[in-house]
């Protein structure tokens, strides 16, 4: 089971607006720029996101069931913002994968830990 809605709450309000401060300057963590699916608003929500040959997997620590995962899907697109530069990406899928095999060594324990076994993956344009 990912994470609790009700920590995904919390961290939105709270825990967010901090990652966001360092999220696209820290290895392993970017911003994902998506806009809403009703509202058309621009969003920026901190993921953990990892290079695999010439596509990003953003593991989805909260489940399928979360807004921005929702809005890229429905998108298309969307851009990812680190290393100091934004990237837009293009053809999210949603992968699953027993055992995080996907994800580097020291993250895979971490999402075992919390039973997340699902990623999305897509391509720069």
């Amino acid at each position: 089971m990912p994470l609790p809605k009700g920590l995904a709450k919390f961290n939105r309000v709270a825990t967010n607006r901090v990652a966001g401060l360092v999220a696209g300057h820290m290895p392993g963590m970017a911003m994902v720029v998506h806009r809403g699916r009703r509202s058309g608003r621009v969003y920026r929500t901190p993921v953990s996101v990892f290079g695999h040959g010439d596509s990003y997997r953003i593991a989805l620590s909260y489940g399928r069931d979360v807004d921005w995962l929702k809005n890229i899907l429905a998108a298309g697109e969307f851009e990812l913002e680190f290393g100091g530069h934004t990237v837009t990406f293009v053809e999210p899928v949603v992968h699953h994968s027993d055992g995080a095999s996907w994800a580097p060594i020291g993250v895979r324990q971490w999402l075992n830990t919390i039973s997340a076994d699902l990623y999305v993956e897509a391509h720069p344009r």
